[in-house]
Order: C-alpha cells, then structure tokens, then sequence
C-alpha cells in the first residue's frame, strides 16, 4: 500500500490567490482507506478459515472417537454372544459324547450279531461264487462264438472297403462310421460320410455329408433286408449320382 507523505502548506501564498484552495489529497485518502480496510476484511476472512477448519477437524475427531466407540462396542458383543456360543457348543459336545458312548456300547452288540450273521453270508458267497463261475463259461463260450463270426465277417468287411472304396470304424456303442473316397471325379480325396445307428431292429441314419434327399427311401430298405454291405453299396451309388446332378 503506498504511504502517504505529509505536505508543506505556504498559507501565505495560497492566500494571495485570487480563488483560494487547498488540494487535500481526498482521492489519496479514499484509497489507502478502502487497501486498509480489504486487509481487515481479508485477514478477517482468514482468521474465519483458520477457526473453521480447526472446529472442522475437532467434529472430524469427534466423529471418529465416536465411530471407534461404536465399533468396540459391537466388537465387545460379539465376543459375549461367541462366549455364549462356545459355551453352549461345549455343553452339546458333552451330551455328543455320552450319546456316543451309549451308541459304541449298542455298536459292540450289533459286531456281535454281525459276526454270526457274517458266517451265513459267507456260505451265500459260495454258492455265488459258483454261479459266477458257470457265468463266466457261459460268457466265455458267448465270446468265442462272437469271434469266430467276426473271423468270417472280417474277410468280406476288408473286400467291401476295398471295392467301395470305404472305410467302416466304430465311433461310438452300436455306431459306425462310413466314410467314402473317390467319389468325385475331379476331387478325389473329396469326403462323402455318414452314421449309422444299429442300437436296434429299426436301423436310422444319424448324419450324412452332404444330405442326401433320397436317404429314407435306402434306409427303408435297409430294414426290410437287413443288409447292411447292399446299404453301404446304396449309399455310395446314392453321394455320385449327388455329385453328378451338381
């Protein structure tokens, strides 16, 4: 704030003036007034902030001397109500183990009738033992039949791969899958496939790469002949002429 210097009045010569005055610098005064006044007023503003945010910080402290109070409060509850808790979990323990002694006592009583029960079992066992055994022969005689009609069908299946040009592999239980080659003439690595299903009596065909729109009309047959090498030849017959007409 700029300071205000005193002046030196000649009265003297400002009374010889013909219109008499003297500059009292009002608009100096006016000014270092209001710069006097904004630093009351901001170092007023400032005390007020100071004071604000002390009281700001004491509530702030207060609130969290209150918050922590609470929360000892509710942790102190807590722990009586798990002291209850454990309290009656030892007493249910107790009454557990005199239950559990009464049950081993019953326990040891029923290992008893066990045992003799156990001596008749093992006779059942025997006479299961020998049923299995005839089972097994029974099975056994069953597998040996299988085999030798799979050593017939095996000689035909390999001559139908390699004149059909087909590879016929089980994927699933009861499912084969017949993939052909050399189906179409300008690719002959080209894929033609399909699934089929012989679960039951009513063969069905699952897939077919492509669709072919003829499929119930072969697979209708198929379950009046039961010939599954005339099925495979159908199919095959059924891919080329696809690939002809496209």
């Amino acid at each position: 704030m700029p300071q205000v210097r005193p002046t030196h009045i000649d009265l003297t010569s400002i009374l010889a003036e013909p219109n008499p005055s003297v500059d009292l610098r009002l608009h100096a005064y006016e000014a270092s007034t209001s710069n006097f006044l904004r630093a009351v007023t901001n170092y007023a503003n400032r005390a007020v902030a100071e004071i604000t945010k002390h009281r700001n910080a004491q509530e702030a402290d207060k609130k969290r001397l209150a918050e922590k109070t609470i929360a000892v409060k509710a942790e102190t509850n807590q722990c009586k109500v798990k002291e209850i808790e454990l309290l009656a979990v030892m007493e249910r323990e107790k009454e557990e183990v005199r239950e559990a002694e009464t049950s081993i006592s019953a326990l040891k009583r029923q290992l008893a009738s066990i045992r003799e029960t156990c001596q008749s079992v093992d006779a059942e066992i025997e006479q299961y033992r020998a049923l299995t055994a005839n089972l097994k022969r029974e099975k056994d005689r069953e597998r040996q039949t299988l085999e030798m009609h799979a050593a017939q069908i095996g000689p035909e299946l390999n001559a139908c791969e390699t004149r059909l040009r087909c590879h016929i592999e089980g994927i699933e239980k009861d499912r084969l899958l017949i993939r052909f080659t050399h189906v179409d003439k300008i690719d002959l690595d080209r894929d033609f496939s399909f699934v089929l299903d012989v679960a039951s009596r009513s063969n069905q065909v699952i897939t077919t790469t492509p669709p072919l729109p003829n499929l119930p009309i072969l697979l209708n047959e198929l379950n009046e002949t039961s010939d599954i090498f005339r099925f495979i030849k159908l199919m095959r017959s059924a891919f080329a002429q696809l690939v002809e007409q496209h």
